[in-house]
């Protein structure tokens, strides 16, 4: 009697836990796809594409603290940390390929000729359009505590760190100083006029960054700057509202005209860009489009997790990244 009520004992275990167990180990179950970490508009904005698929599960947490994204010829790239990932225009799923980039180099920037990777230590590589491989550049640069790499149409270099702007005209051999007041954040650039988002709101530079004058100051820090059809976008900081305003310029920077009166004020307003004869808002409450140059404004995409979309536009593609706190 005792070996049956053993092996009826054994019966139970089996038909009672042998079910969890098979669920918990099985090897080859699938786990759930990220989303909601880049979205894509082909058709102007009308409608979103999640493109996630691709990215690492723990790019979200990751982020929003050491990002760094842009578009050139080649494509779409993201960064974080020591993780890159590049996206081909009108790719397929999944959308994202790993990049091969160096270690302890956190940020990139496109140049002309490829892309360049830096660090906080004044350390940067160069990739050449076509090249997998990563060689030392710009070794004789003064600084710490890299911002930015922007160059211009003209073959320009600058660099930016957290209280000086140096220029190159020669390839990064040689460095000079042209402006010390902050640290200067993105830089942008139409018609022979230079913008720059500083500390001191908007910066401008007609003589090819020799001298910076600021033109967009409301109390606050720059945001964001992008060139459009005939003139320029900038977001900046407005200490007595306490939000961040949106405003254009028609004039080469000169002057400025606010077109945010239809958007609620926001501290973390964060992206503004022009596609087609379209802008678009990356907004604490979602990405807002205008038809209108600005005096309307229209919900297209809410936010997703009280983040807000950084916006950037790739060939007739438009990138969508939501990111904590705005910018």
């Amino acid at each position: 009697m005792k070996i049956y009520n053993l092996a009826f004992l054994f019966l139970l275990i089996y038909l009672f836990a042998s079910p969890i167990t098979s669920i918990q180990q099985k090897p080859n179950e699938k786990k759930s796809a990220v989303t909601n970490l880049v979205f894509k508009s082909t058709d102007g904005g009308e409608s979103w594409q999640d493109i996630s698929e691709g990215l690492p599960g723990n790019w979200e947490e990751d982020v929003d603290y050491y990002p760094s994204f842009f578009a050139n010829e080649s494509g779409v790239y993201i960064t974080s940390t020591n993780q890159v990932y590049h996206s081909n225009p009108n790719s397929s799923a999944p959308f994202w390929e790993k990049e091969i980039f160096p270690e302890k180099y956190r940020k990139s920037a496109p140049v002309k000729a490829g892309i360049i990777a830096f660090n906080q230590d004044g350390q940067f590589l160069k990739r050449a359009t076509g090249s997998k491989e990563w060689a030392p550049t710009f070794r004789n640069f003064p600084g710490t505590e890299i911002r930015t790499v922007f160059e211009t149409a003209g073959g320009t270099l600058f660099v930016s760190t957290s209280y000086r702007l140096y220029k190159s005209t020669n390839d990064g051999k040689t460095w000079k100083q042209v402006y010390m007041g902050g640290a200067i954040g993105k830089l942008t650039e139409s018609n022979g006029v230079l913008l720059a988002v500083n500390e001191n709101g908007i910066l401008r530079s007609t003589n090819d960054g020799e001298n910076w004058e600021s033109v967009l100051y409301e109390g606050g820090v720059g945001i964001d700057v992008e060139p459009i059809k005939d003139g320029f976008a900038a977001i900046v900081a407005n200490r007595q509202l306490m939000a961040r305003t949106v405003s254009t310029s028609y004039d080469g920077g000169k002057t400025w005209q606010p077109i945010d009166d239809d958007l609620k004020p926001e501290l973390n307003t964060a992206s503004i860009i022009q596609f087609g004869d379209n802008f678009f808002c990356g907004h604490p409450t979602g990405i807002y489009k205008s038809s209108d140059k600005g005096k309307t404004w229209k919900l297209i995409l809410p936010s997703i997790k009280d983040k807000v979309f950084n916006l950037i536009v790739c060939g007739n593609e438009i990138y969508a990244i939501p990111r904590g706190g705005g910018c």
